[in-house]
């Protein structure tokens, strides 16, 4: 047989030293009626784990919930531990280079931010100024929450663990997250001045305010450096002191998935709040239907200039974190406003 030729084939090793193959999968053409609807249940249930974990915990949350009077210890709890451990993991798998890189990108970052604060907040007075047209279409307090969600900067856990899974950026999601999160405190009471001293008659609920913001500043930052830039650091010296065992960790024994259950940990701790305090019972039925339908309408808006925009010009990991930077808000559109609500009530 000469070599080379098509019929030339090596022979397979046998005996007690052979590697036996596995088994082929069996192809869905062959399972039973049962048997395909059983697969294909499965493999949703893998693909989609997280959505369907999310509505089991909205369930349990609207059945149970945290007592009162220990709601401010579980919210404190939960933030700080679930966006350490997103963090740490991010400080982890990131290379030291590469955010460092993304964090000198000074033009993107002036992109980002405009649409995140400017653009947003420009769209959402838009439509608080229509719908406020009548004074009986809505409840001040929900109109002023409205306008403060197109005011507040981008979130940062659920961004990163979102463009990590859909294969973008995440070290620019990183990057833009955190300087949205270190600017929102400045730029936010500075824009809701602007928007609300228009005189409208909504904003006639307003307390009158004279400054003040230094407890704010003091907690906003105090949460940020110990929740989010320590343990990015110490993720980065962990990384980098040992690399070996890092990336075992966390791509062999896949301790990167700890990132979601830490944002469904975070989802939960919300919308327990919402249901003990009552939230949603608080907010007519009229009004819930507008605010779900312009929390979408904002939502696609934005989206769909943050994705105009930067497909002109970015490559296509960086257009996946720019759709995730710029239409996510810190609170969730309509869960920042049932859960302001209560607390504005009393002013009302």
């Amino acid at each position: 047989m000469r070599p080379g030729s098509s019929t030339d084939v090596e022979a397979e090793p046998t005996g007690i030293g052979a590697i036996t193959p596995p088994p082929p999968s069996p192809s869905p053409a062959t399972l039973s009626r049962t048997e395909r609807y059983i697969h294909a249940l499965r493999t949703f249930a893998i693909d989609q784990w997280f959505l369907l974990a999310l509505s089991i915990l909205i369930i349990i949350s609207s059945q149970v919930q945290v007592p009162l009077d220990q709601q401010s210890l579980k919210e404190t709890i939960v933030t700080y531990a679930a966006v350490a451990v997103i963090f740490f993991i991010t400080g982890c798998t990131l290379p030291t280079s590469v955010l460092i890189a993304n964090y000198t990108r000074i033009k993107l970052h002036l992109f980002v931010q405009v649409q995140c604060f400017l653009m947003t907040s420009a769209t959402t007075f838009a439509i608080v100024s229509i719908a406020a047209t009548d004074h009986h279409f809505m409840d001040p307090w929900l109109l002023i929450g409205m306008l403060m969600t197109g005011c507040v900067p981008t979130t940062i856990s659920s961004n990163v663990v979102m463009t990590r899974q859909a294969g973008g950026n995440s070290a620019l999601t990183v990057v833009q997250s955190t300087i949205g999160n270190f600017l929102g405190p400045f730029l936010t009471p500075v824009l809701l001045r602007m928007y609300t001293g228009t005189g409208a008659w909504y904003t006639l609920v307003l307390p009158a305010t004279s400054g003040g913001y230094g407890q704010v500043y003091q907690r906003v930052f105090k949460q940020l450096g110990l929740s989010l830039f320590l343990p990015l650091f110490v993720g980065q010296v962990v990384q980098n002191l040992f690399p070996t065992a890092t990336r075992k960790v966390m791509a062999d024994w896949r301790c990167s998935k700890l990132g979601s259950f830490g944002l469904l940990s975070m989802i939960w701790q919300t919308f327990d709040a919402a249901f003990a305090t009552g939230a949603f019972e608080s907010v007519p039925g009229r009004d819930m239907v507008f605010l779900v339908f312009m929390s979408v309408a904002f939502y696609v808006i934005w989206l769909g200039v943050a994705f105009g925009t930067s497909l002109l010009w970015l490559p296509r990991k960086d257009v996946i974190s720019v759709c995730y930077c710029v239409p996510a808000k810190v609170s969730g559109l309509p869960t920042f406003r049932l859960s302001f609500l209560p607390r504005c009530s009393t002013n009302v």
